[in-house]
C-alpha cells in the first residue's frame, strides 16, 4: 500500500472518532469491507468531501471511495456540517441515470487535489478498474457537487 502524506492531514481526524467509526462500520456491513480497509476508505471519503469543498478542479471519488461517500451522505447532519463547515454550502449528491463512468482522468486529479489539500492519500483506493463498481457507477461519473 503507498500512502502519500503532505502534513498527515486525515479524514479520520476530521471527522471524528463517532462519525469515523460508524461510516467505517457502514462500509463494512453495506459494502462487505474488512475493518482495516473500511476504516482507509472512510478516512478517504471525508476527506474527499472537504476538498471537494473548496476544490478547484472537478472531483470525482474512485470507485472505492464512493462506497464511503455514500456512508457519509447517509449521516445526513453530520455531510451536512462538513459541507458547510469546509465549502459554506451543502454539496448535492445528484445522480443522473445514464451519464456514464468514472472519467480516470478526473480520478486521478481528485487524489492529486487531495494531496494538494494535505491529506494523507491511500494511492491503492483511487482505481476504476471497471469490476469493483460503486452501486452508482453508471450515474455518478460527473464532478461532484454539482447539481
Amino acid at each position: 500500500m503507498t500512502t502519500t502524506t503532505s502534513d498527515h492531514r486525515t479524514g479520520r481526524a476530521v471527522a471524528g472518532e463517532g462519525l469515523f467509526e460508524s461510516l467505517a462500520r457502514f462500509v463494512v456491513i453495506h459494502n462487505g469491507q474488512p475493518s482495516e480497509r473500511a476504516e482507509r476508505i472512510a478516512d478517504q471519503a471525508v476527506a474527499f468531501l472537504v476538498t471537494a469543498a473548496s476544490a478547484t478542479v472537478p472531483m470525482v471519488p474512485s470507485d472505492d471511495v464512493d462506497h464511503g461517500l455514500h456512508a457519509l451522505i447517509l449521516h445526513t447532519k453530520e455531510y451536512a456540517e462538513l459541507c458547510e463547515q469546509y465549502g459554506g454550502r451543502f454539496l448535492h449528491h445528484n445522480p443522473r441515470p445514464g451519464g456514464g463512468g468514472r472519467d480516470p482522468e478526473k480520478v486521478a486529479a481528485s487524489a492529486r487535489a487531495m494531496k494538494a489539500a494535505g491529506f494523507a492519500v491511500f494511492d491503492d483506493l483511487w482505481t476504476v478498474d471497471g469490476a469493483n463498481l460503486a452501486q452508482c457507477d453508471a450515474d455518478c461519473g460527473r464532478p461532484y457537487g454539482q447539481a
